[in-house]
Parts: C-alpha cells; structure tokens; sequence
C-alpha cells in the first residue's frame, strides 16, 4: 500500500493590526496656528460689533459727548490753574527762604542738601538740583547760575555744628578729584555747618576750590546776598544775563 504523505497543519493567518497613525509636529502645529487664527478673528468680529454698538449709541445719546467735553476742558482748566498758583507759590517761597544756623543744624544730611539747593534756587539758579547720594561722585548740588556758570557743591552737614568734625583735605580732595573732570563744572564749592581745618584752607586755595564754611553759611542762608558775591575769585560770567 502506498502511504500518503501526513496532511500539513494550516495555521489561521491573523490580519495585521493597524496602528493609530500618529500625528506629526508640523500638523500639530498647524492645527494650533488654525486655532489662533480663528480665535482671534471671532476676538476681532466681536470687537468690531462692539464698537458699532457703542458708536451707534453715542450718536443716539449725543448730548453726552458734549457733557463730556466739558467736563474734560473743565478739568483741564482747574489743573493748570492750580499748577500756576504753586509755580507762584514756590516762587514766593523760594524768594523769601531764610534758614537760621539752629535750623541747619538741626537736619538731617540729605536735608541739609535739599537746603543748599533751595537756595541756589532762591538766588536765581533755576535749575538746581540735588544729586547726593549713593555714586554721586563727589556732588551733592549742582546748579546754573544766571551768568551761565555751572556750580558744583558738595555738602558736609555736622550734627553738632562748628563743635563737630571740622572738614579736611581728605573731603576737599575728592571733591577736586571729580568735580571739574567729571562733572565740567565751573565753580566748585565746599558747604559746610562747621569747620575747615587750615590744611584744608591751603589745599583749596591751591586748587581753586570755594569754600562756605559756619560764618559764610550764616550770611548766606540769611538772605544778604546771593553765593557769588559772597565769595572771592570766582570765575567770569560765560553769558550776559538780565542780572548783569
């Protein structure tokens, strides 16, 4: 008898499993420009309906534009005249300023800078100012006089008067050191409520340093007479001025 070959198992094909396809950065990306764009052009329809709206509106209630305008012109006119009453205010203030040597001793540092500048200012400096403080290289004041001369201050205030730390050369030196190179300055100035030790004196005669010490503050801050002619040697004016 002839054998017949053994009959081969057939194993089920199982059909291959589909994977999700996964979506690629630059579709995501797109979706998300498509999402931006139709947000912000649903954002700018509604702004536009929105301000149709309130147009229409106003054109119906008109008179209250006109309300509003006056209001606004009103105001206007409130704030700049209350502006000029203090411009004139400070320059009455400025004008009629006198500081006792009790009252300059009895502030602070930084107030005795804002002291010095106000009365700069009295005296015609316009636009004094002070810069004392941290990096201030030296100047604590600076101002231009009428005659068109920039001054240079540096301010040393002692609490207790002409009974504390007289100034010395060590002050005076790096004042020298910065106001002329660094801040151009035509008249450099020291102002102090105390003393200036005598080796100070010679150092700022030799460089041409002015200084306000006790006695020179006191006839300042009095009114007398403006700082230039109160001091000696100071340097010619650079323009004419109305106080020439």
């Amino acid at each position: 008898m002839t054998r017949r070959p053994p009959a081969r198992r057939t194993s089920a094909r199982r059909s291959p499993v589909r994977r999700p396809r996964r979506t690629s950065a630059s579709t995501r990306r797109r979706r998300q420009q498509e999402s931006q764009l139709i947000a912000l052009g649903v954002t700018v329809l509604v702004g536009i309906a929105v301000v149709v709206a309130v147009v229409q509106w106003l054109l119906v209630h008109w008179w209250l534009l006109v309300l509003a305008a006056a209001v606004a012109i009103l105001a206007g006119v409130l704030w700049w005249q209350r502006r000029t009453q203090q411009a004139q205010w400070e320059q009455v203030r400025t004008q009629a300023l006198r500081y006792g040597l009790a009252q300059l001793d009895a502030l602070g540092h930084r107030d005795f800078e804002y002291a010095v500048r106000d009365l700069m200012r009295r005296d015609g400096c316009a636009d004094a100012v002070q810069v004392g403080g941290q990096g201030d290289l030296g100047a604590d004041v600076k101002a231009t006089d009428p005659y068109g001369r920039l001054w240079v201050i540096q301010c040393k205030h002692r609490r207790h008067g002409d009974r504390g730390a007289a100034v010395g050369t060590p002050e005076l030196q790096v004042l020298n050191g910065t106001a002329r190179p660094v801040h151009r300055a035509d008249v450099v100035v020291m102002v102090t409520n105390s003393r200036i030790t005598q080796p100070g004196r010679n150092f700022a005669q030799q460089q041409r340093i002015h200084l306000v010490d006790r006695r020179v503050l006191a006839d300042w801050a009095a009114g007398s007479r403006p700082l230039w002619e109160l001091l000696r040697a100071v340097p010619p004016p650079r323009r004419p001025s109305a106080l020439s």
